[in-house]
């Protein structure tokens, strides 16, 4: 869901790095942005000087493409020195996507949470040419609109690792509560979830400095989606249990290095807007459910707008995990439509 903003929200920047080039956020702490083919068309990277090296926090999609602008970045911004740890703050493909040729072709360490690791590495050796049963019973239950359905079992099924590069065996593990110095600072690590399962964040004990991820974005929402791998998963509690942990730290001064879109000030006011805009997204899905709706059918209330081809899939997950949320807490019941599709009902 998009986000909002407001004036106690700072933009120090108001326009990000160019493709290969790198913005200096604080000393010894480089802003880099990769492209995504996608509609949310990037993803921003940092990398921290540790003198005779750098540590790289995420490392966008794997394509030549991207690893010809690493290359550029390497040899100009970089300055040519090595890269000798990659740190994943999530195992989706745009944050690990490139995690194993830095081992491989660099051999860099790679520092991930337990959780991201095992999803990737599993993800990435799970690969399939026809769509697998479970996934078609998976969008028939949440109503997806038989046209999109039919569309995508006409085309290859996506695979994780058509965007992540191959991922060698061996990481090393950060877990909630660990201190990992990075840039000459020591940053305690604390755990997200919701938008993926423990979800690294990173808060400097030397400065402002905060490494967000997706936990935390600055004009948008994390997306927080239900898979065929875990149909009745609540990743709507997991995210808003989080993010009240989380903004017991956050401070105004700080200064937010989010995954997308720009590094931002304000931070305790932006991680209550997003919890509070949850809260009222779950409130006009509650009033909606008046009348029996599918997750598929839900996007009205949900997301305020139209949602586009492209989006189709992310706001089918989310909404997904909204349903499930208010069936969790017992605001809604559910029943199974003849055409295999669950149905949510308010109570009373």
């Amino acid at each position: 869901m998009d986000g909002m903003t407001s004036p106690a929200i700072r933009h120090p920047w108001s326009d990000p790095p160019e493709v290969g080039c790198a913005v200096e956020v604080a000393e010894g702490v480089l802003w880099l942005r990769l492209p995504l083919p996608m509609a949310l068309d990037h993803v921003n990277v940092y990398a921290l000087d540790d003198g005779e090296g750098w540590t790289i926090v995420d490392t966008g999609l794997s394509s030549k493409k991207t690893r010809a602008i690493w290359q550029t970045l390497l040899d100009g911004p970089l300055k040519g020195k090595p890269v000798t740890r990659i740190v994943v703050t999530h195992h989706h493909p745009d944050h690990v996507g490139n995690a194993g040729w830095f081992q491989s072709e660099h051999g860099a360490e790679l520092v991930a949470s337990r959780t991201a690791w095992l999803f990737a590495r599993m993800l990435t050796l799970d690969v399939q040419d026809s769509w697998p049963g479970e996934t078609i019973e998976y969008y028939r239950s949440a109503g997806m609109a038989s046209d999109v359905l039919a569309k995508r079992m006409a085309e290859r099924p996506f695979n994780f690792a058509d965007m992540v590069y191959p991922m060698p065996l061996g990481f090393s593990r950060i877990k909630q509560g660990d201190v990992i110095r990075m840039g000459g600072r020591d940053w305690d690590v604390h755990m997200g979830n919701g938008h993926a399962p423990e979800h690294a964040t990173f808060w400097s004990r030397d400065d402002n400095l905060v490494i967000t991820g997706d936990q935390v974005l600055s004009s948008i929402s994390p997306n927080l989606g239900v898979y065929v791998t875990e149909p009745m998963a609540d990743p709507v509690a997991e995210w808003l249990d989080a993010c009240e942990r989380l903004e017991a730290l956050a401070k105004p001064d700080h200064l937010a290095l989010g995954g997308h879109k720009l590094p931002f000030g304000g931070l305790p006011t932006r991680m209550r807007q997003l919890i509070d805009n949850h809260h009222s997204a779950l409130a006009r899905l509650l009033d909606d459910l008046g009348t029996p709706k599918s997750a598929a059918e839900c996007f009205a209330p949900l997301f305020k707008r139209t949602i586009r081809e492209g989006e189709y899939g992310l706001a089918l997950v989310e909404a997904v995990a909204h349903v499930n949320h208010l069936y969790h807490i017992g605001s809604v019941t559910r029943t199974r439509r003849a055409d295999g599709a669950w149905v949510y009902q308010r109570k009373g």
